[in-house]
């Protein structure tokens, strides 16, 4: 139970690094569509990181599901 807790915790962290990692853009404007690219294909270490981030959020719902059982 403890190493389900431990890793749920390690989990969030590396969630949180993950979606840090992603943000891109030049401030605010770009948030709201304001970055003037329509469309953007993930390519290289971006493309890596948006998939961990899948599988790191996939292994959370499963950690959570256990814990909770």
């Amino acid at each position: 139970m403890n190493f389900l807790i431990a890793s749920q915790i390690v989990l969030s962290v590396l969630i949180s690094v993950f979606v840090l990692l992603q943000s891109q853009g030049s401030g605010l404007g770009a948030t709201w569509g304001g970055g003037g690219e329509t469309y953007h294909t993930r390519r290289g270490v971006e493309r890596v990181i948006f998939i961990l981030t899948i599988v790191a959020i996939a292994l959370f719902a499963l950690v959570s599901i256990a814990v909770i059982a």
